[in-house]
């Protein structure tokens, strides 16, 4: 009779392979591949784009569209999270949305933000994660999970 082991390095292997096949499983949201860099060139506010969408609410899905809003409108985003696998607070690049209140978060992990568009220009909300849950003592990975959302804010 013969025995086969498995050396410690493909064991190894086999383990890292499978930390981010698991990773969408904790009820987070959103998908778990690297979001690509976005387009070097963005909409012009004036010429919304044909794929534009008129969202006032974001989620993890949303991920990568593009969001036309009228000067007046607000837009919330709401990222689901979990204390392993939290959502950094989204951030604002661009000019058109000005902050307000987005109420309160609750659950630790989740990213809530809320705008109004307040003059015609585009901006790019963003936030990331990370793309496997991170525990002491546990095999982890350094992926990251990446989110953006490009708002396009028109005068009228």
């Amino acid at each position: 009779m013969r025995r086969t082991t498995f050396a410690p390095a493909a064991l190894l292997t086999l383990v890292l392979a499978g930390c981010g096949s698991q990773a969408g499983s904790d009820g987070g949201g959103g998908s778990d591949t690297v979001s690509p860099p976005p387009p070097s060139s963005s909409p012009s506010p004036s010429s919304p784009s044909s794929s534009c969408t008129t969202a006032s609410e974001l989620d993890a899905s949303a991920g990568g569209d593009t969001v036309c809003l009228a000067v007046g409108d607000t837009i919330r985003v709401g990222l689901d999270g979990t204390r392993s696998r939290p959502w950094k607070p989204v951030t604002a690049e661009g000019t058109g949305l000005e902050a307000t209140n987005s109420g309160i978060v609750l659950l630790p992990g989740d990213a809530n933000a809320a705008y109004q568009a307040v003059s015609a220009g585009t901006v790019r909300l963003t936030s990331s994660r990370p793309l496997c849950a991170t525990e002491t003592g546990k095999v982890s990975c350094k992926g990251i999970q990446d989110w953006s959302v490009t708002v396009v804010i028109t005068s009228g």
